[in-house]
């Protein structure tokens, strides 16, 4: 079993985050904590909608990009076969 303190914060124990706590009680009070973690909460959340819709733009740019490149293609390949088809009509008129 994977043990999720030493994945998310290396070096930081079940002792160390409750020194953290009482600190953090002692400094702010116990009548702001709630305060605090519904702000920390609403910077999360506003922190992942950004990232994700700036993801989803690079998807969309990425998507355009390639469709693009995929209508350049086949216009040069439809200008080659004309290219080549005018040569043969050429030849045509010339015989």
């Amino acid at each position: 079993m994977i043990d999720c303190s030493a994945v998310l914060l290396p070096g930081l124990g079940v002792p160390e985050l409750i020194i953290i706590l009482v600190i953090v009680l002692i400094i702010f009070g116990p009548s702001k904590l709630p305060q605090m973690g519904k702000a920390i909460g609403q910077g999360m959340r506003a922190l992942r909608k950004a990232s994700s819709e700036e993801e989803d733009e690079a998807k969309k740019d990425s998507e355009k990009e390639e469709s693009k490149k995929d209508t350049e293609k086949e216009e040069s390949k439809e200008d080659k076969e004309k290219g080549t088809d005018s040569k043969k009509d050429e030849d045509k008129d010339e015989d």
